[in-house]
């Protein structure tokens, strides 16, 4: 392939990566402030709203459905590494293959049947929010598509290791 698919596919996967990571870290954040604000409210007011744990529950799903395709390209995740370094090179691409397109169609099987249930409980509300539990909800879909255009774009290359990772 010429090397400008490369530098292409170089560039896209770095700012897809920094685009996922920002906004994922946004929501980690903004995450600790709310959790910060109840606990505040908790123990020095007497009590913190209902809607301070609901959404702390759907910013942390919705910052780690977030950075899961960019972790992913990283090799930031967990896995095991082991049975790559003992097969044969030919064994060792199929392998990769194999965990790509498994991979790819994890997340757009996740993307498809977690967009369908998002839409399906669009007429219930949140118990703390009262918003639409579609909207929470959303960030499944959007997270597995993420990971599968991370996916995608990365290829069947062997998977980077934690030392393999960039600084």
């Amino acid at each position: 392939m010429p090397s400008s698919w490369f530098s292409l596919r170089e560039r896209v996967l770095a700012v897809s990566r920094r685009v996922s990571l920002t906004i994922a870290s946004l929501l980690l954040l903004i995450n600790l402030g709310i959790i910060l604000y109840a606990v505040f409210l908790r123990y020095l007011a007497g009590g913190a709203p209902i809607w301070t744990d609901e959404l702390a529950r759907f910013l942390i799903i919705a910052g780690v459905m977030l950075a899961a395709g960019a972790v992913w390209v990283e090799g930031g995740h967990m896995r095991v590494a082991l049975i790559e370094r003992l097969l044969p090179t030919s064994l060792c691409r199929l392998l990769n293959l194999y965990q790509w397109l498994l991979t790819l169609g994890l997340a757009i099987g996740g993307a498809l049947f977690s967009y369908r249930y998002a839409q399906s409980v669009a007429m219930f509300t949140s118990s703390g929010l009262g918003i639409s539990r579609t909207i929470p909800m959303m960030s499944m879909p959007i997270g597995f598509a993420l990971l599968a255009w991370h996916a995608l774009w990365y290829g069947p290359a062997p998977l980077k290791t934690l030392a393999e990772s960039d600084p």
